[in-house]
């Protein structure tokens, strides 16, 4: 018996029989899908039951929504039924039943669907015989068995490749029936364990973030539903590209947003030296006695009067309060606090004198004027532009906040030229936005989310990932990205020093180097930049050899081989350093394309991208114009490059006038 059987090879009747399969699937979902929209929120009792209800409603609705050029399920499993579960199992992207509840499809996510991504031949978890589907469209057109139970060794699988390979446009599709045993490890991971991946160009490790997001919400649905998913991208145009990724798997409700989106818009140009300096990890120190030396020593106590009685509060019992409070507690409550102890000790005066105040009294004298000139005073409300403000345009106070964190070169750097007239009119900067965000937590504690994806995390500086880890201190987070991909002057060497910072250090650190989407001949061209930006990392592989794939053309015409790439089926990415976009846009003269921007990710089959915005997206065929001057746009250019070199599916064609950079050429 064959490794594999396709189904030219078998009778057309066992094909049939899964189409209709099939066919009574997608009308049980129907089904499904008519029923919730018929069900009601008018017996939820009050107005506001009823809307928290309805929007459940809706949001079943929208899980339920077939997609009819996407597979309902994938896979198929022949079970040894040596338990009470069904000997056969379908497995596919939701679950999906008939009038009688009898399960037609199992969500991938169910612990019986496992074995479709880790059974083997050595292991097979007691399935006889594992069966993949090919479709065109929507429509099931093959099939291709795998035999566990007899112990051969299995080939590879034509349908497996071919889905990994299959030409794309517009977004990022779901790996849902392509997972490998390496990835499925990570995806399953439990909600208390923080992952942290990193993942060489090709390897899937975006979609494996997603879809642990997507295991996450399905295996702790009631958790995650009050605690909240939230996935940070780089910038806007790859959110858009990876946005229809976990609706396809129905999870609708988890927030997509970048850090300037979750910290603030801030766009004011900086220095990237300035930058550097404030993203480091040791302004969170400089930032927290700059909060708390705007508490002053009290001087007077206070004074509550009452009728004829007065009471007072004595100086030195209102420095022990100050005192006590200080530190102890986040900067607002302390505020709220000093209020409430003064109110207290007036109380106690009052009881002393034989009076019966109640907490509404206590109230009244914590909102009192002598008590809330007091509290202005010794501890006054601020914001955290005011601090910041302060920090950044007096070197005095800068100064004395940073004590020896920060040099004196360091203090003179942050210090504004031309300091701004007021806090008000300040221009902040994305850089700015992580130290706010700091002030901002030492005044009141940030929320806390249940899971955290964060996606290019070797990018972000160590004030950025403080940030963030803020955001899932009492939840856990999956960390991906590429060392060797890092292009800011900040780009971390170490996945240990991001959990770290992130607040995470008993995270898993994995690594996938297998990739299954960049050919090989074009990531091993692009792994000759490695020793220069990543030496400590290993080579990446790729499964798919790609003769061919590379063709890198002195003095080519970018008109001509992009013409070239549209007789090809698939995407076409034209990566240009960003200088030269509008003249490479002129150049393609009538070919129509669209250029990417970074705020919205544009739907067209030949889109001209600016380096800096490759990151993170996948085109079949990849031109890259001009790879030097790439290079000399950035001081991590060659890290760029990597990035660049790293996005084909298909094809890669390197143009170039100017000489490549020497590492490409030995």
């Amino acid at each position: 018996m064959p490794a594999h059987q396709l189904a030219p090879d078998i009778p057309s009747d066992v094909l049939a029989a899964e189409q209709a399969h099939l066919a009574e699937s997608r009308a049980a979902l129907k089904a499904m899908r008519v029923h919730a929209q018929s069900l009601s929120a008018d017996a939820a009792g009050d107005w506001v039951s009823q809307q928290i209800l309805q929007s459940l409603l809706d949001q079943r609705v929208a899980a339920l929504a077939d997609h009819p050029d996407t597979p309902l399920f994938f896979g198929r499993l022949d079970r040894d039924s040596s338990d009470d579960l069904p000997g056969t199992i379908y497995v596919g992207r939701r679950h999906v039943h008939d009038g009688h509840s009898k399960p037609l499809v199992i969500d991938w996510r169910a612990p019986v669907s496992r074995a479709f991504y880790q059974a083997s031949p050595a292991s097979p978890m007691g399935i006889v015989r594992r069966r993949r589907f090919g479709y065109h469209g929507g429509a099931l057109t093959a099939f291709e068995d795998e035999p566990l139970a007899e112990g051969d060794e299995i080939g590879p699988s034509r349908i497996l490749t071919e889905e990994i390979e299959r030409p794309r446009t517009g977004p990022m599709r779901d790996i849902v029936a392509t997972i490998q045993p390496d990835q499925d490890e990570i995806v399953r991971s439990t909600l208390a364990q923080t992952v942290c991946v990193q993942g060489a160009p090709g390897t899937g490790k975006t979609a494996v973030g997603l879809h642990r997001a997507a295991f996450l919400l399905f295996t702790h649905r009631e958790r995650l539903a009050r605690s909240g998913v939230m996935i940070v991208g780089p910038n806007r145009a790859f959110l858009s590209y990876i946005s229809s990724v976990l609706p396809a798997l129905g999870e609708i409700k988890v927030d997509q947003t970048t850090v300037a989106g979750l910290l603030g818009e801030y766009a004011a140009p900086e220095d990237p030296a300035v930058a550097a300096v404030k993203g480091d990890a040791r302004m969170a120190a400089v930032l927290e006695r700059a909060l708390w030396l705007h508490i002053v020593k009290p001087e007077e106590g206070v004074v509550f009067t009452k009728g004829a009685y007065r009471y007072r509060v004595a100086d030195y019992e209102v420095r022990e309060i100050v005192a006590s409070l200080r530190g102890t507690t986040r900067y607002n409550p302390g505020r709220a606090a000093l209020a409430q102890r003064l109110a207290h000790m007036v109380l106690v005066r009052m009881e002393q004198r034989g009076e019966s105040p109640d907490d509404r009294v206590q109230d009244a004298v914590a909102r009192s004027k002598p008590v809330k000139q007091l509290v202005d005073s010794v501890w006054p409300k601020l914001t955290p532009e005011q601090v910041l403000y302060r920090l950044l345009s007096d070197p005095a106070f800068l100064e004395k906040a940073a004590k020896s964190d920060l040099s004196p070169e360091e203090r003179e750097t942050l210090v504004w030229r031309k300091p701004y007239r007021s806090w008000k009119s300040a221009k902040w900067t994305a850089a700015d936005a992580a130290l706010l965000d700091e002030l901002r937590d030492l005044m009141e504690r940030t929320p806390s989310l249940g899971h955290l994806v964060v996606d290019e995390a070797q990018d972000l500086s160590e004030m950025q990932l403080r940030a963030l880890g803020r955001r899932c201190r009492n939840g856990s987070a999956t960390v991906l990205g590429d060392l060797a991909q890092g292009t800011t002057p900040w780009s971390t060497s170490s996945w240990e020093s991001v959990l770290e910072h992130l607040g995470q250090r008993d995270g898993e650190v994995t690594e996938l180097t297998l990739g299954f989407r960049v050919p090989r001949e074009v990531l091993d061209y692009a792994a000759r930049l490695l020793p220069s930006i990543a030496p400590a990392l290993a080579a990446p592989r790729s499964l798919r050899p790609g003769v061919g794939s590379l063709s890198v053309r002195p003095g080519g015409s970018v008109a001509e081989a992009a013409a070239e790439a549209l007789t090809r089926e698939g995407s076409i990415g034209v990566i240009v350093p960003d200088a030269l976009v509008a003249g490479v846009s002129a150049a393609l003269g009538d070919l129509p394309h669209a250029v990417l921007d970074p705020d919205s990710a544009e739907e067209h089959r030949l889109l001209i991208v600016p380096a800096t915005l490759a990151k993170g997206l996948e085109y079949d065929h990849v031109i890259v114009v001009e790879p030097a001057d790439i290079v000399a746009a950035e001081p991590r250019g060659l890290a760029r490059l990597y990035v660049v070199l790293t996005r084909a599916v298909t094809s890669l064609t390197v143009l170039h006038d100017k000489p490549l950079p020497a590492q490409l050429t030995t």
